[in-house]
Formats: C-alpha cells, structure tokens, sequence
C-alpha cells in the first residue's frame, strides 16, 4: 500500500527524505532524489544559517497559498538542498536553496514555521487544510 496522506518534513526533517548527505554516511530516507551538502561559509554569510531570510519567489502550490510577497521565515541549517526541480520556492544564501520542495504528497520546508510568525502559522494552516 502507498502512502497517500500529505506529509511535511521541515529543517532536518526536509534534508532526511534526500538520498542522502554529507553530513554522514548514513543513507536518508530516499523518498526524493539528491543530495544534501554542506553550506559553504563566506564574508557576512557564516555557517549555520541562522535568522530571517525571505521567499522572493515561488511556484503556486497549496501550502503557499494565501501567503503575502516576500514573507520571512526563520532558519538554522549548516546543510541544505541546491534549488533543482523539486524546488517549489528557493531561498538565498549564497547561492539558490532549497526552501520548500515536493513531490506528490510529500513537501519539505528548510525553515521553522513554527518560529516564523504570521508566515509560519498560515503554512500550517494551509498544510492542516491538504
């Protein structure tokens, strides 16, 4: 039997549905294709990304909706997703992340709605309405 109800990996819970990670040798869940890397440190970029960072563009998909432009969400990560297909809206750090990726019924969000006010709290909303 398939899984068929939505589910929602968010932070860590995001990176394990990947193949796999350089963070250890471990394999992840392998539910979606790729790998997550370590982010790379640079000047007034430090490594864990750590704080506010705002969505400036994004695909449509239910667990947006409603959302206003450019909402902030709150991140903490050292590893990520480089932005690929299964990226429905990327955040910057350096270069394009992942922020919010799916496939079927599965999404993944790098942030903490949890901590992300407003923004946060409608996500949730929108996830507890799929």
């Amino acid at each position: 039997p398939s899984l068929t109800q939505p589910v929602l990996g968010i932070c860590l819970g995001m990176q394990l549905l990947f193949e796999r990670s350089e963070e250890g040798s471990t394999p992840c869940l392998g539910i979606l294709p790729g790998r997550v890397r370590r982010l790379t440190a640079a000047a007034g970029r430090p490594v864990p990304h750590m704080g506010w960072n705002r969505l400036e563009d994004w695909k449509a998909d239910p667990l947006l909706a409603g959302l206003a432009p450019g909402p902030y969400f709150y991140f903490v990560h050292g590893y990520g997703v480089p932005a690929c297909e299964l990226t429905v809206a990327p955040v910057e750090y350096g270069e394009a992340l992942s922020a919010v990726v799916r496939q079927d019924n599965f999404w993944g969000v790098q942030f903490h709605p949890e901590r992300s006010a407003a923004s946060g709290a409608r996500l949730l909303r929108n996830f507890l309405s799929l």
